[in-house]
């Protein structure tokens, strides 16, 4: 993909941006400094229309003498209960946070892109809205913001994001039409027996025997409820229960995981966990209680703005699979045309290999020049 002297020249600046940002990473709805970073950098570009949301959400609006569209774009701004492994001199400065998914990377394009909008005013019509959204990790601001008056405060008729991706080699951009990413939500269950002496296991009810069953049982619905031909995942990451290695469990607790690409199939399984667990557990004299926290919603990208997208990329566009991951940029997709992207950071030769959400997650910042240059072609050809 082209990228023209005009973005390349942002290098330097990218660089910076992203460099100062990894060094301060906040967790979702703390980000202060985060946010003030962004304001000051934003006000320094001349940008006047700089409006703080939910707190920490920031809302920048670049606003042409020509008329035309209202399109947004949206970068993440929250980090990571994460210890960084990186040895990088601009290593996170608070021990156990980081960016370890590229969230800097995605504020350092956005501020490039602000900053290359306010010197070039003749490359854009109509309204560009530029959100800086807190929060993607948990617990999704981006309903917060839409909840907020985002959309229609500011008229929005379409919304563009990116991801910087180590599945995807440098230069590469990735889309596709339709579902690219899934609706996720987290499940809780709770298994309660009856304490007994370890020794008399008769007088008691096993919460962690029962539990042990449940989860088995669980894992049939994806192939016994859920048909061969669609995609689902219900993965339980993490248990807990017990008081001692003698004395029979009076509580279990399980918490885990479910994926799909369909609205139908994730209701199957929701409706279906719901039933089993409680069926299995009373069949080992226990109860089950089962909590459901409904997160994101499938990650469904406007066909003709992906048409968009694979001309300005040009050969540098490759169509992606599907991925069970999520993100809550599929809330803004749920109530206006959207497009989410992948913007290619692998480079096995540095070392950049490391999935998102790693110690050791790493990108060489020339990459996000590449996502600058699809946000200014977008606007282009968007707004013909």
């Amino acid at each position: 993909m082209k990228i023209t002297q005009e973005i390349y020249d942002l290098l330097p600046d990218v660089t910076k941006f992203r460099r100062e940002l990894h060094q301060i990473p906040e967790l979702g709805l703390e980000e202060v400094q985060t946010a003030d970073y962004l304001r000051k950098k934003l006000a320094s570009f001349g940008i006047t229309e700089v409006y703080p949301m939910i707190e920490t959400g920031t809302v920048a609006v670049l606003r042409s003498v020509v008329p035309g569209k209202t399109i947004a774009f949206r970068t993440d701004i929250d980090a990571l209960p994460v210890t960084e492994e990186t040895g990088v001199d601009f290593a996170s400065q608070t021990l156990g946070k980081m960016h370890a998914c590229g969230h800097d990377g995605h504020m350092a394009t956005m501020l490039g892109f602000a900053k290359y909008l306010s010197q070039h005013p003749e490359a854009y019509r109509g309204t560009i809205v530029l959100i800086f959204q807190p929060a993607e990790e948990g617990p999704g601001g981006a309903q917060l913001m839409i909840d907020a008056g985002l959309i229609t405060t500011y008229n929005i008729e379409q919304i563009v994001g990116l991801h910087v991706f180590p599945d995807f080699a440098e230069g590469v951009i990735a889309c596709r039409p339709g579902a690219m990413m899934a609706r996720n939500g987290e499940v809780s269950i709770q298994i309660k027996g009856r304490s007994a002496h370890g020794a008399q296991p008769q007088q008691g009810a096993d919460a962690i025997l029962a539990a042990s069953a449940v989860i088995q049982g669980l894992h049939s619905i994806i192939s016994r409820n859920i048909s061969p031909m669609e995609s689902a995942v219900l993965t339980f990451g993490k248990i807990s229960g017990g008081e001692a290695m003698n004395i029979i469990a009076g509580q279990v607790n399980i918490e885990g995981t479910m994926r799909a690409f369909d609205d139908a199939v994730y209701d199957r399984m929701t409706e279906r966990i719901a039933i089993l667990a409680k069926e299995i557990a009373k069949g080992y004299d226990c109860e089950a209680e089962v909590i459901f926290n409904h997160m994101y919603r499938v990650v469904e990208n406007d066909a003709a703005m992906v048409t968009a997208l694979e001309k300005v990329a040009g050969d540098a566009y490759q169509e992606t699979p599907p991925y069970m991951l999520a993100e809550d940029f599929s809330m803004y997709q749920q109530v206006l045309p959207g497009m989410f992207f992948f913007v290619g950071t692998r480079n096995e030769a540095k070392g950049y290999i490391h999935p998102l959400h790693n110690g050791k997650m790493q990108f060489d910042e020339k990459n996000l020049l590449n996502g600058i240059a699809c946000y200014v072609g977008l606007i282009q050809e968007l707004t013909n």
